[in-house]
């Protein structure tokens, strides 16, 4: 799972509220089977707004203990009273792999992004859509090329009163790797609003050349959710 739901970064942003929560996902998946915690915050001010999210995996393989932590934190600056606003992006993370007596770990590249965010929302915040256009920098790519671009959606949607929310993001990004030029990720998901506070449901990923596999994936979740 790359990330939380960015789609929080839209519904808080219309409400101009601060908001923390904690995921738990457990990865049903092909050959997968582990636990993924995510810890989301997102805050506005008057020039814009700040978010973040940390990913960890559990138990992948023979690895006791995290065996992934991930990393993405984002602000967002104003432009006037534009739905428009300029917005500045880290990614970064690392892992480990363990099978039987053989061992290693890995780094996920750090990423640099900047560039343009547009959003809508309904009047009633029921629903909206951002949609992003950015330059990415992507360090130790194996083509030694790390000048990319990142195209990202993000929506919301709620209905039945407020008890089912839809939400997700979807992102294509140019980069090299041992299976193409172009990577893709999306993760749609599904929550039943038991609270205010309390949601369980779950995410679909859907993914091509991405997190080091060949070709198109569909990985489901479980997951309960709780916000702060």
């Amino acid at each position: 799972m790359k990330r939380i739901l960015l789609s929080l970064f839209i519904i808080f942003q219309a409400v101009g509220a601060f908001s923390q929560n904690i995921q738990l996902h457990y990865d049903l998946g092909k050959d997968r089977g582990y636990m993924t915690s995510t810890v989301e915050m997102f805050k506005p001010d008057k020039t814009g707004n700040t978010f973040f999210f940390i990913d960890m995996d559990y138990g992948v393989g023979d690895v006791e203990g995290v065996s992934l932590a991930y990393f993405e934190i984002a602000r967002c600056f104003k432009l006037g009273t534009t739905p428009l606003s300029w917005h500045a992006e880290y990614n970064g993370g690392f892992g480990q792999w363990k099978s039987g007596a053989f061992e290693g770990h890995y780094t996920i590249n750090n990423a640099w992004l900047t560039g343009v965010d547009y959003s809508w929302n309904a009047e009633d915040f029921s629903k909206g859509i951002s949609l992003k256009a950015l330059y990415k920098n992507i360090a130790n790519t194996i083509d030694g090329k790390p000048n990319s671009f990142q195209l990202t959606a993000v929506w919301y949607m709620n209905f039945a009163n407020n008890k089912i929310s839809f939400t997700g993001f979807a992102d294509l990004w140019k980069e090299k790797t041992a299976f193409g030029d172009m990577v893709f990720l999306a993760e749609p998901q599904l929550w039943y609003n038991f609270k205010n506070n309390f949601s369980a449901g779950g995410e679909i990923e859907l993914s091509n050349n991405f997190g080091g596999q060949d070709g198109f994936m569909i990985n489901p979740t479980l997951a309960a959710k709780y916000k702060f």
